[in-house]
């Protein structure tokens, strides 16, 4: 029988391993989304849709299973989290809801213009709904009041400076995805504007980085103390470099999906160095795994049902980047 520590550390696991799947994964279909709706070119934007139509959908389910999971096995922390970010929740979810509706329908639309708008509607979706998982992470960080097992904030953490700026660190993070995806999946013009707009996201989302990570380690005297570890920055540093080296490769390779790689593990890299800060809080300042975890009965048996859907999940992820792999052309006149 497994110890109740180990326990409650694959549960912790688990959960992080499906949130940090929706945000490679869905983060890359929200960066595109941004994109479709600050180009010009009809048939271009065209193009972008096609590149995401048939994957948005599957990749959303990672969301559903970190949500699912983290009431399941951290109840505590679901009670504490889910009235403290009420505003921001409903936010995101209302977004993606408009932004699948945009997706699905924007070819019905009976005009162009009808269809720009449409495409508006999806920018708007797309930019909300990453700032809200920005926003929701940075009022995690920052720390939610809390007492004995109660949310005792009033409602507005998330609107503080440090969330504020977390939600638009990702939502040009998940642009800087967008601008990788289609530099793999397109050609001719949009690929080559793709790869312009790669480049620059990438030096704006690298610096940013670099400051969230410093603001972080003055929110508490703790985060600092991890944050500045030896064994934590100096792999961190190495391992960050090696990416960015591999990214600017990447552009020269005729491996396309080299700079999306690339920047997808520095995401991976990003978030696990937000764990590394936080362990053992799973709601800072002062909630901890084990005191918000669940019974081990209940863990194992979510736990069970983890290790049955998060196979399933990517095996028909890896099936449909599979089936419609391949460049998308924008049609010409």
């Amino acid at each position: 029988m497994l110890d109740t520590d180990w326990i409650v550390l694959l549960s912790a696991g688990a959960l992080a391993f499906s949130v940090m799947n929706y945000v490679l994964l869905d983060g890359t279909d929200l960066g595109v989304g941004v994109l479709m709706g600050l180009t010009r070119c009809g048939k271009d934007r065209r193009a972008m849709a096609v590149t995401i139509l048939p994957i948005w959908d599957a990749n959303e389910t990672w969301l559903v299973l970190g949500g699912g999971g983290l009431l399941a096995l951290f109840p505590l922390a679901y009670a504490i989290l889910l009235p403290a970010l009420y505003l921001p929740f409903i936010a995101m979810f209302l977004a993606l809801i408009l932004r699948a509706v945009a997706l699905e329908f924007r070819d019905y639309a009976p005009s162009d213009r009808i269809k720009r708008g449409v495409d508006g509607l999806l920018l708007g979706g797309s930019l909300l709904a990453g700032a809200a998982q920005g926003m929701v992470l940075g009022t995690l960080v920052q720390g939610i009041s809390n007492h004995g097992g109660q949310y005792s904030g009033d409602g507005t953490e998330w609107l503080g400076m440090f969330p504020l700026y977390c939600g638009a660190v990702l939502v040009l993070g998940y642009t800087w995805l967008g601008a990788c995806w289609l530099y793999w999946r397109t050609e001719a013009e949009l690929q080559w504007r793709s790869a312009l707009q790669a480049r620059a996201l990438a030096l704006i989302t690298i610096v940013l980085l670099l400051v969230l990570v410093v603001w972080t380690a003055t929110l508490d005297t703790r985060y600092a103390q991890r944050l500045s570890d030896r064994l934590v920055w100096l792999p961190t540093a190495t391992l960050l470099i090696a990416l960015l080296i591999g990214f600017t490769l990447g552009f020269r390779s005729r491996r396309q999906y080299l700079p999306l790689f690339a920047a997808l593990g520095i995401f991976v890299l990003a978030f696990a160095l937000m764990i590394v800060a936080l362990y053992p809080l799973i709601v800072p300042p002062y909630l901890t795994l084990q005191a918000a975890a669940s019974s081990p009965t209940s863990q194992i048996f979510m736990l069970v049902g983890f290790a049955v859907l998060i196979p399933v999940t990517l095996i028909y992820n890896t099936y449909g980047f599979k089936v419609f792999s391949g460049k998308v052309r924008a049609a010409r006149d």
